[in-house]
């Protein structure tokens, strides 16, 4: 086996606080080395530094070496890696072309590097900007850029984040082929399944330390029995509180607008849960950008408690934009990266609500930690956070305004069991409490067991089924929901 890449006695440390301590591992050629591990416990700041990239500031000690060559880098929210202005094919050309010894051979690197990350039909996403891509074309055409540089080693940071199981394997099967091309990956990732299908080689952290190595099969035992989701009756739904009638979305095209969502219609009742589930690219996330006014582009009727919202959030007034909260599966880039977090929280309270500023802060905090984060961690700016934590931290931000209806966008992707489990636990508690009603766009079959009366099935723009969540997930009626209960 080719040693491609090492980190050896790593140990970052920012303002006194360690990150990173005494972290080692090698990457081979044609392997795949799995970093595990709940969220801050040091996974992404390891997969940077193969990077050469650390925080601002920080104290380093150890040793990183790779042999020679670019590290590829396929981050948790690939559209940050993206520019939005421009078209998913611009840099990936401009990449080609410093390979490629003719002009004429530029084009045909590229669509070769989009194949290599199994995208079939190169040409077409060369054409379009990232907003017109799923999830999973952004994530493959950033892994694309990696093959097009020649890229020795791949790291991918939480790649099957947010990503529905049959888009899922397929990002499994790129992984896999990239490894077959001899490349070594460096995979972080909560998820244990993934993790046993693709990795040689487990790497656990915990506290930025490592606690456990070795083979897959010898770090995380046998794969445990999946029970089948129990059959929990919805509750009787309040009142109506949320109905959306006839809705049509599109997003802007080369040759005009593009129709993704097409004669939608849903109901909501006051303290109920309804779970938007289907592949990715199917159109649920601009469903809940259309009911939180983040979607202008979009025809037919959204009603909040028997009245009309306005299209936009710029032309709701102060209780409209309290009344809906929406909850960024892009945590990261939702924040502003200069302010603490504790004061981006407090102002929903003072902004939505009037909230006196002191009053505001003491609440943050308040809300903060029932999720789980610290007065330390309240204080730091959004880089000072791993992903998770500033998962639960964006969603500390939306209570304050004290929603009727909270449209969460894929809010468990990303955290271990554990603080899954926690964050499902207080959104079950708000309902009970507040009567809070709940949009949850998920692939996380547990979460809507576990949070979800009734679930709402998404194909292409349309809604293919609809029912009550015990009914959908042990007796699916459409062929779109059987296939995606089998992935």
């Amino acid at each position: 086996m080719s040693l491609v890449a090492e980190v050896r006695a790593l140990r970052v440390e920012i303002a006194g606080r360690t990150l990173v301590d005494g972290v080692s591992l090698q990457a081979h050629a044609g392997r795949i080395t799995a970093l595990v591990g709940p969220s801050g416990s040091g996974k992404t700041t390891t997969g940077l530094a193969l990077l050469g990239e650390y925080p601002p500031g920080a104290r380093i000690e150890g040793a990183v070496r790779t042999a020679g060559g670019p590290v590829g880098y396929v981050p948790q929210h690939p559209a940050s890696a993206l520019n939005p202005a421009r078209r998913a094919g611009a840099l990936l050309l401009g990449l080609a072309a410093r390979r490629a010894r003719h002009r004429r051979e530029v084009r045909p690197l590229a669509e070769e590097a989009l194949l290599a990350a199994r995208i079939p039909d190169p040409a077409v996403v060369l054409r379009r900007f990232p907003h017109q891509l799923s999830g999973g074309q952004q994530q493959r055409v950033v892994l694309a850029q990696a093959l097009v540089l020649g890229a020795r080693v791949v790291v991918a940071d939480e790649p099957t984040t947010g990503l529905d199981p049959l888009t899922k394997q397929g990002v499994v099967e790129e992984l896999a082929a990239v490894a077959a091309r001899g490349i070594a990956v460096v995979l972080l990732s909560h998820d244990l399944e993934v993790v046993r299908q693709l990795a040689d080689e487990v790497v656990v952290l915990r506290a930025g330390r490592v606690v456990d190595r070795g083979p897959a099969p010898a770090v995380l035992g046998p794969r445990p029995a999946q029970p089948p989701p129990p059959v929990r009756p919805a509750r009787p739904p309040g009142p109506v509180r949320l109905e959306v009638r006839e809705l049509t979305a599109t997003h802007p095209g080369p040759r005009g607008p593009v129709e993704v969502l097409g004669g939608v219609g849903l109901s909501l009742g006051q303290g109920e849960c309804l779970a938007l589930l289907g592949r990715s690219g199917s159109g649920k996330t601009t469903l809940g950008r259309c009911l939180a006014g983040l979607h202008g582009a979009h025809d037919g009727r959204i009603l909040l408690d028997g009245e009309p919202l306005p299209r936009s959030l710029r032309t709701r007034d102060r209780a409209e934009r309290a009344a809906v909260q929406y909850v960024f599966q892009d945590a990261r880039a939702a924040f502003d990266p200069y302010r603490p977090v504790l004061d981006q929280v407090a102002r929903t309270a003072v902004r939505l609500r009037g909230a006196d500023p002191a009053d505001a802060r003491r609440e943050a905090l308040r809300t903060l930690s029932g999720l789980g984060l610290t007065e330390a961690q309240a204080l730091r700016r959004p880089d000072g956070l791993s992903g998770g934590e500033l998962q639960r931290a964006a969603l500390a931000r939306a209570l304050p305004a004290g929603p009727r209806v909270l449209v969460c966008d894929e809010i468990t992707s990303g955290l271990d069991a554990r603080t899954r489990t926690a964050l499902l636990d207080v959104l079950a508690d708000l309902r009970e409490r507040t009567g809070l009603s709940l949009v949850l766009i998920t692939h996380d079959l547990e979460a809507a067991t576990a949070l979800a009366d009734r679930i709402a099935v998404l194909d292409a723009g349309r809604t293919v089924e609809e029912g009550p969540a015990h009914q959908l997930l042990t007796t699916p009626g459409h062929p779109v929901t059987r296939a995606f209960l089998d992935a």
